[in-house]
């Protein structure tokens, strides 16, 4: 029963970062640094799974890709507060709700995975 829940955690996961929602994401979220969202980032170790341009890695899941997450905010600081698979849990004492919309904030500013027609492999 357990795994049934952890695929299917993984799996809400990455329909969640794959575009539901796209257009209520970053609105949706209070005001953050990008900055200092960075700096937080690489300080945290958020890197070592999501690779530092949030493109996601084989790690652990594997750890989906979070830049330019379509994800909204609340369910962002929803994974991060009691996360799906291995990924640690940040409560509010270790991580404020400014640092993780800084984080968010940061994770807008990246490029986002590139569209599959525009990669020089799938074209003629």
């Amino acid at each position: 029963m357990r795994k049934v829940a952890k695929v299917f955690g993984a799996a809400a996961m990455v329909v969640c970062v794959g575009g539901v929602g796209g257009a209520a994401r970053a609105q949706d979220a209070p005001p953050g640094n990008a900055v200092e969202g960075k700096r937080l980032y690489l300080a945290v170790g958020c890197f070592t799974c999501h690779g530092r341009a949030g493109q996601g890695g084989a790690m652990n899941g594997p750890a989906p890709i979070l830049a330019k997450t379509a994800m909204p905010f609340d369910g962002f600081k929803g994974q991060l507060r009691q996360p799906a698979n291995d990924m640690p849990a940040y409560a509010e004492i270790v991580m404020s709700e400014q640092q993780i919309a800084d984080i968010y904030a940061f994770l807008q500013t990246l490029p986002g995975p590139r569209p599959t027609k525009d990669m020089a492999i799938f074209k003629d």
